[in-house]
């Protein structure tokens, strides 16, 4: 529900507040005053595209703020808290929504959800829940063939949600599986080449049963045998000159016989260096073992362990080739298995996806015939319930039909919805946009929402002159259905009928001033004798006439007696 809406610099409105509240609020003005401006800073507030031409001349930008009483824990109060901002508890499970817009004369905007800068899409995503606005431009929102199947879907209740419900689960199963078996039958040839290609390269890794980092270890051992009488000749030098076979003093004889002159003396530091000389002599003859055993390894080497080795390494080549290291080749092995499995079961899979596909469509059809079924169901009753309306409201012989008829599949059924009026006896049921006047069309719109709110209210309604081609009695139940409707919706109209002013509630005129420089319009609560005077004023254009003034005490009357 909008509490209250301030408007400035937007239009003609140099600065306004409008304090709306629950029931029927009327918006009343003389022509040019801006009445429509007050819906236009609505549509800005609900994420409608942003026009510099907007702006009050001479002004550098306008701002709309609006404050909505929305559930603490609803589904805008969830929306508003996605978009980082909040709303605020006022106690009773309600909360208070401030949601602002500002428009600058050079085209640029800003909105603000919950006190926070937001993009004006989530102000678009909050609409359809705060807010159903019925312009002179778009008096039935009921046009699409989708938005009328909407409605007669909100009309039907629990029976229509619960089997649509069903059907919309059916029809993602079928349509995931219809999906899985479609790709898997196109992609059928492509998975057996990969499935032989598979098999090929996994036969191969078998085969050559690589290890990890053997490619390196073969790489140095190729290097080792082929620089084998190199190295033999370095390793050889070295081991003599360290264990003394040959005819050169041994560097261990001469490590062996300095620490044996060291150790014929007593001195503490002498005797420290005897020590490390001993260590030395380990190390040393350690060295000269690793030498033997190197040179051992070497001797036993030999043509053709080479051609062995690079034998391997062409092998394990032609694996780091095909798969980009030797490692990736032993993951392949490891992982490929699983998939060669699930390539090679095609076949199977396609007899139980098919099996699986056509249970699904027969638990598609049997949800969908039943969804059809309660959408007929409750056509009958709202095509009787909006006839009935239609009788209140001066259309005594009209008769409005929702016709229901196959249509093509989707998520929502496989029902076609269309909305069909027969303005008088005899005439064919037409589609509603085309079978009504202009007057009969705001008639035939606001019927269907009284109907539809009774079982689904919307939060609020707004209404700019949708009355427009109507007057007298039809007018006047205009507004009595306008004040039925405030009982489970709030119900803003902007309107330039008397009639229907008189059943509103709350009052409110949209005045013009001209200092003579400068044009600007006010907005004003009526209460009293100045709300006889302005419907005076919408009755005959003399706000002081005593016969007009009659008149408009005798509508307002009108209001006490229906309430």
């Amino acid at each position: 529900m909008i509490e209250e809406m301030r408007l400035r610099d937007l239009g003609v409105i140099a600065e306004a507040t409008l304090p709306i509240g629950p029931g029927f609020t009327a918006i009343t003005g003389e022509t040019g005053a801006g009445k429509t401006m007050v819906v236009t800073g609505l549509g800005l507030l609900l994420g409608q595209r942003a026009d510099s031409g907007a702006v009050r001349a001479g002004a550098s930008q306008a701002t709309v703020d609006g404050v909505w009483i929305v559930p603490e824990d609803g589904r805008v109060a969830s929306r508003v808290r996605e978009a980082g901002a909040d709303v605020e508890p006022i106690g009773g499970g309600r909360a208070e929504l401030y949601i602002g817009r500002s428009i600058s004369s050079e085209g640029r905007g800003r909105a603000s959800v919950g006190g926070r800068s937001a993009p004006a899409g989530v102000l678009a995503d909050l609409a359809d829940e705060l807010v159903v606005v019925h312009g002179q431009s778009d008096q039935l929102r009921l046009r699409s063939a989708a938005a009328q199947r909407d409605a007669l879907d909100r009309f039907g209740g629990e029976a229509v949600h619960t089997a649509r419900d069903a059907y919309r689960r059916a029809y993602e199963h079928w349509r995931a599986v219809d999906r899985e078996l479609s790709q898997l039958t196109s992609d059928r040839e492509a998975r057996a080449r990969e499935a032989e290609d598979l098999r090929t390269q996994l036969a191969d890794i078998e085969q050559a049963a690589p290890q990890s980092g053997e490619d390196a270890e073969l790489t140095a051992r190729a290097e080792r045998l082929a620089n084998a009488e190199e190295l033999r000749l370095a390793a050889a030098t070295a081991h003599d000159s360290l264990s003394g076979d040959g005819d050169a003093p041994d560097a261990g004889s001469l490590l062996a016989e300095a620490r044996r002159a060291l150790e014929r003396v007593h001195d503490p530091v002498l005797e420290e260096l005897s020590g490390q000389l001993a260590d030395i002599g380990y190390r040393v003859a350690d060295v000269a073992a690793a030498l033997a055993g190197y040179l051992a390894d070497l001797d036993e080497s030999g043509p053709h362990e080479l051609a062995a080795v690079e034998e391997r390494r062409a092998v394990l080549a032609g694996l780091v080739r095909a798969h980009g290291t030797l490692d990736a080749a032993i993951e392949l092995l490891d992982t490929g298995s699983s998939r060669l499995a699930e390539l090679d079961d095609d076949s199977d899979r396609i007899d139980r996806l098919t099996e699986e596909r056509d249970a699904a469509a027969s638990v598609l059809d049997d949800t969908a015939a039943v969804l059809t079924a309660a959408r007929s169901e409750a056509a009958e009753r709202l095509g009787a319930a909006v006839t009935a309306e239609l009788r209140a409201l001066a259309m005594p012989d009209a008769r409005l039909e929702v016709a229901v008829t196959p249509g093509s599949e989707s998520a929502s059924g496989r029902d076609d919805v269309a909305i069909l009026l027969a303005p008088h006896p005899g005439a064919e049921p037409r589609a509603v946009s085309r079978g009504a006047s202009g007057g009969e069309l705001s008639r035939v719109m606001l019927a269907i929402e009284v109907v539809i709110a009774g079982v689904d209210p919307v939060p609020t309604f707004v209404f700019d002159e949708v009355d427009a081609g109507i007057g007298g009695a039809a007018a006047i139940e205009v507004g009595r259905r306008l004040a039925r409707l405030s009982e489970s919706s709030q119900v803003i109209a902007v309107t330039h009928l008397a009639q229907v002013a008189a059943f509103a509630a709350n009052h409110l005129t949209v005045v013009k001033a001209n200092d003579g420089s400068v044009t600007a319009s006010d907005v004003r609560r009526l209460e009293g004798t100045d709300r006889e005077a302005e419907m005076a004023r919408l009755l005959s254009g003399m706000p002081d006439s005593d016969a007009a003034l009659t008149h408009a005490r005798e509508l307002l009357s009108l209001r006490t007696e229906t309430a």
